[in-house]
């Protein structure tokens, strides 16, 4: 090559790469090629790789290099600056496709295929001329991470031709379509699909499905028939489907190709009667679709959850999470705290097809891997009992196995269907999801709450084990207030009932005595005490995957003396959930042992104790008497004229929520917790709100005994 071309080349060249911005760049490239002009007579490459160890400088960069273009080049393909790479194209090029042309097939293809991270190597270690020194070709490998995964495509031949234009010169791409593929033709197109994954299903511990996925019946218009008979018809299918009108028009407000199907509402599989009589008016179609279903419906949901289309806000909580703006994700209960489990691989495909959609080439491949399927310690049918006895009412309750600390249901009313979420909401639905008094969207079972009588399960076991507690001993109490000495000023121990006698463990527990099981919590002391709730896991988070709220003896401590009697009696600072009082109340039938909660079941059962020893083993046959009596004796505040099928022990409880110690006015929540004795294998906690005009803890404990009948024929006693 003679020396005046050379150095015209170099200021083509470097005017070319200012004028991109790309000098900066190239002072950081590496030197991939190293220039050995030839004249073999042919254009021709090798296939290796160069040393790439060297950092280029403007200094050692070789200007008069064909490969100095390819860099650059790739350079801006790396950027998806399609304008820049257009520069670099020869004069034939730009006659073959034009600019814009150019730069959208670049951009609708990088995009289709979600094309980034870009990464194009030369793959020449020498570089040989044409006879007259104006064409070589280039091999070189692409990398880039698709919708597929991550892929790179060898076979790439860059042919570059030498361009003079006045005292100009450099070196163009001389472009056609393989140089975005190497296989690609003019006609051909470049086709991309995503491969979505099944999510994973959630089933209880008999199979019956929780969380599935199933059919579901999509309703639209076809405005080529619609049109003509709409303003009849969007009445009647807002009658059909109780929603408004202006529903309908929203939906078809983009309805502009006349044989278009638009989807209107989704049905539930089983609505194949209104399918008919919505799809029996002029331009009204449906299709067949898949979704999830809830079959558990409301009685489950605020447990299980329930998915939706992601938000924005969502979709910047989770970057880099292979999330897109077309996504569901769980938006509440298990669907959501299982949703990286549950939402599976994406995978995607990035193909070429011929002109009349042939299949031509797999450019990448990712399968999508499915999600993964997972199996509660729930049984649904317990679930359902316990829905039906609380739904008119807004409460909580948890039901375990005492023995193995497996939850077979977790409830909270008032509740909602999920599958309306899935499908649609009635207006009136939606009206009464609104002015509800009482969320049905808020989850209670997870949530924390003062447990009144029901702890004085714990404050006696604490006493028991500090040997301050002597439960034949008869305390001498009268009337039904009580307070030490003066120094409580005006705030006093209340009671609901003086017996007239003194008082022991066992009348206490009978009776419900406030005044006893403060004193007793003050004997103890506040250590003693603190330390002993502790060994009951307050002010713990539950060993469980499910965002319990966590249990507390005191926001502080309990050194106020106030605060620890009124402690002893579930009432103070204390908060504690459904379930972790079912757990309090399982260590009778484990030998004292306070068993880890079992929401999952995977593989072989494998019970596992939590805290050893929350009751000392000798005072478990004492308590749990004591309890059986609460039940069954006829002065027991959980006795009922009519008696339950089912023998157990258990305790009321009315908590006073009470804003101050001087508030008399505070509502009232109550609880039964109760534990079947015979073979022990079901423990249930229930507590409903507001029951301060209901008798109290009383209106709760029929529900309780009733939901135990219907459930305990359902356990087999091998569990």
């Amino acid at each position: 090559m003679r020396k005046d071309f050379i150095q015209l080349t170099h200021r083509r060249f470097w005017r070319k790469a200012a004028a991109l911005g790309l000098i900066g760049l190239l002072t950081l490239l590496p030197a991939a090629c190293a220039a050995k002009p030839g004249s073999s007579g042919a254009s021709g490459t090798t296939g290796a790789s160069s040393d790439t160890s060297a950092t280029t400088t403007v200094e050692t960069l070789n200007q008069d290099d064909p490969r100095d273009t390819l860099v650059l080049y790739g350079q801006a393909w790396t950027d998806q600056d399609f304008a820049a790479m257009y520069q670099f194209l020869s004069a034939a090029a730009k006659t073959y496709i034009s600019e814009a042309a150019f730069i959208e097939r670049y951009t609708n293809i990088t995009g289709g295929i979600e094309a980034a991270d870009i990464r194009v190597s030369c793959d020449a270690t020498e570089v040989f001329l044409s006879d007259d020194g104006k064409a070589t070709t280039l091999p070189f490998t692409a990398s880039m991470n698709t919708l597929a995964g991550p892929v790179t495509i060898t076979g790439y031949q860059m042919n570059l031709l030498l361009e003079s234009q006045g005292d100009q010169a450099a070196w163009t791409v001389d472009w056609t379509e393989n140089l975005i593929f190497p296989n690609l033709e003019a006609t051909d197109k470049v086709r991309a699909r995503i491969l979505y994954p099944r999510r994973g299903e959630i089933r209880d511990r008999n199979g019956a499905g929780l969380a599935v996925n199933g059919d579901l019946i999509t309703i639209g218009v076809v405005p080529g028939k619609f049109n003509a008979v709409k303003e009849e018809a969007i009445p009647q299918m807002a009658e059909l489907l109780g929603i408004s009108a202006e529903r309908i028009k929203k939906a078809l407000v983009n309805a502009t190709h006349s044989d278009w199907f638009y989807p209107v509402v989704t049905l539930p599989a089983n609505a194949r009667d209104l399918s008919a009589q919505l799809t029996a008016i002029d331009g009204v179609q449906y299709q067949n679709t898949t979704g999830r279903i809830y079959p558990s419906a409301a009685s489950a949901a605020l447990m299980i959850g329930y998915i939706g289309n992601i938000t924005a806000e969502e979709l910047a909580r989770h970057p880099d999470e292979g999330y897109t703006a077309t996504d569901k994700i769980g938006k509440m209960g298990l669907e959501q705290v299982y949703e990286q489990r549950l939402r599976g691989q994406r995978g995607g495909e990035v193909y070429l097809t011929a002109a009349d959609d042939r299949f031509k080439e797999q450019i990448a491949l990712r399968t999508a891997v499915d999600g993964e399927n997972i199996t509660l310690a729930i049984d649904s049918r317990v679930q359902a009992s316990l829905y039906t006895q609380m739904m008119q009412d807004a409460g909580a309750a948890a039901a375990i196995n005492p023995r193995t600390g497996e939850i077979l249901a977790l409830v909270s009313t008032p509740s909602f269907d999920p599958n309306l979420l899935q499908t649609y909401v009635p207006d009136t639905v939606q009206t009464s999801w609104n002015e509800a008094v009482k969320s049905p969207f808020a989850n209670r079972f997870k949530v924390a709450y003062a447990p009144g009588s029901v702890f004085k399960l714990v404050t006696a076991a604490i006493g028991l084990r500090a040997g301050t507690l002597d439960p034949d001993e008869a305390l001498t109490i009268t009337g039904l207030t009580w307070q030490p000495d003066s120094s409580w000023g005006g705030y006093k121990i209340t009671r609901v009932k003086d017996s007239g006698q003194p008082v022991n463990m066992l009348r206490a527990f009978l009776y419900s005595d406030n005044i006893y099981f403060a004193q007793q919590a003050l004997r103890a002391g506040a250590d003693s005490f603190a330390q002993g709730a502790a060994g009951f896991g307050i002010g713990e988070d539950l060993p469980i995957d499910y965002p319990f709220y966590t249990s507390q003896i005191a926001n502080d401590d309990l050194e106020n003396e106030v605060l620890l009697a009124d402690t002893g009696y579930g009432q103070g600072e204390v908060l504690v959930s459904p379930l972790h009082i079912a757990l309090f109340y399982s260590t009778l039938a484990t030998n004292g042992d306070l068993m880890a909660p079992i929401l999952e079941l995977k593989g072989a059962l494998q019970p596992q104790v939590w805290k050893a020893q929350a009751v000392d083993a000798e005072d478990v046959p004492l308590l749990a008497d004591a309890l059986l009596q609460v039940i069954e004796n006829p002065a027991g505040t959980g006795y009922s004229r009519i008696a339950a099928q089912t023998r157990m022990l258990g305790k009321t409880g009315t908590a006073e929520l009470k804003t101050s110690l001087t508030d008399d006015q505070a509502e009232e929540n109550g609880w039964f917790v109760a534990m079947n004795v015979d073979r022990p294998r079901l423990t249930i906690a229930m507590m409903i709100e507001d029951v301060k005009d209901r008798h109290g803890s009383h209106y709760v404990v029929p529900l309780v005994k009733a939901a135990m009948d219907d459930i305990m024929p359902l356990l087999p006693e091998s569990d």
